[in-house]
């Protein structure tokens, strides 16, 4: 008898510390409030081209090449890219200087922004440039949106005899792009 008694009493503080015990109230509303904004990154562009093949164009144009840009072709895409940095780097171990063009270009071959680097023969450091887009010191991010493709000019400033005295010389241009994209 005492054991039910006791049973009954522990029954009974336990629902009653139940009842009064501490409950968060639910908010459903919280999925409203929530950002997501992941940073993507990628390569955009990679060109590399031999001394020979400069030395071997006729004219001092000896490079042009329009590539296809679809990474904000998508509506759902292109209407949550928030801002974004576009990077550059070029490597020129030629005995050349060049000057190479950069054209971000819109469905009907517009041209919406461009670039151009002056590039000293060899031996030269790395050429690094950034280039902001959608933020308040940047250029407008509506370039990056409408962006279809990408022209590359490269001319050749010096002779087509020359010959660097460094192994295996050649330009290489490089660009990878970092966007952030509102999700939600």
């Amino acid at each position: 008898m005492k054991r039910i008694k006791r049973s009954w009493a522990l029954i009974f503080i336990a629902s009653g510390m139940l009842l009064t015990s501490c409950v968060d109230e639910q908010n459903f509303d919280q999925y409203d409030d929530l950002r997501i904004t992941p940073i993507v990154e990628g390569s955009i562009l990679y060109v590399e081209s031999p001394e020979r093949l400069i030395n071997s164009a006729n004219g001092v144009d000896f490079f042009s090449q329009d590539f296809n840009f679809d990474a904000f072709a998508e509506d759902y895409v292109a209407e949550r890219v928030l801002n974004g940095t576009v990077t550059y780097i070029i490597e020129n171990t030629t005995s050349k200087e060049l000057d190479v063009l950069v054209e971000f270009l819109d469905e009907g071959g517009t041209v919406l922004d461009s670039e151009l680097f002056l590039i000293p023969p060899a031996p030269t450091a790395l050429l690094q440039r950034e280039v902001n887009y959608g933020t308040a010191s940047g250029k407008s991010i509506d370039i990056i949106k409408n962006t279809s493709s990408i022209k590359v000019s490269v001319r050749n400033l010096g002779d087509n005899t020359s010959v660097s005295n460094l192994s295996d010389p050649k330009v290489i241009l490089k660009s990878s792009g970092k966007f952030r994209v509102g999700l939600k």
